[in-house]
């Protein structure tokens, strides 16, 4: 196993320097699955949730949730990020979410994508939880990633 970038010499935390590493184009696609029963899902697809339109507040929530992800990561870099796209769609168990992620510089957008389809998971929960307490928030994972020293990096099997 490689050394891991985020403890120096001594064992302590620390922010990686990416000073002189190359900007590259960068991309990141992460997914999550919110399962619930079929009437939950039903009615967050309708429009008609207590809270409001269900996949549009998600889907804004993860695009801000990434624009913090530094924030909220202790060792994560600020970027400027040139694209985040959430989307929020049904899936037989529920509503699953994917998030894109892209920017150009010296470091990737993988956890700006977790951040961004956690955080819109966690919306989904919160805006039907008064239909349905005994939603899952599952599967929340990196599915592909390109750019920078290691290249791209795609899952083999997807949700």
């Amino acid at each position: 196993m490689s050394r891991l970038t985020h403890i120096d010499a001594e064992g302590r935390a620390r922010m990686v320097d990416v000073s002189d590493k190359p900007s590259t184009a960068r991309e990141a696609v992460a997914t999550g699955l919110v399962r619930m029963a079929a009437a939950t899902r039903d009615l967050a697809l309708s429009g008609d949730a207590k809270k409001g339109d269900v996949r549009a507040t998600a889907e804004i929530a993860g695009v801000m949730a990434a624009k913090k992800t530094s924030d909220l990561i202790p060792l994560c870099h600020p970027l400027a990020l040139s694209k985040v796209e959430v989307a929020v769609a049904a899936h037989d168990d529920g509503l699953a979410v994917t998030a894109r992620v892209k920017t150009t510089g010296p470091t990737g957008v993988e956890m700006e994508a977790l951040t961004a389809v956690s955080v819109a998971c966690l919306t989904i929960y919160d805006m039907l939880k008064a239909a349905d307490k005994g939603m899952v928030i599952e599967a929340v994972r990196l599915e592909l990633k390109t750019g920078g020293k290691s290249g791209e990096w795609k899952r083999l099997h997807t949700l």
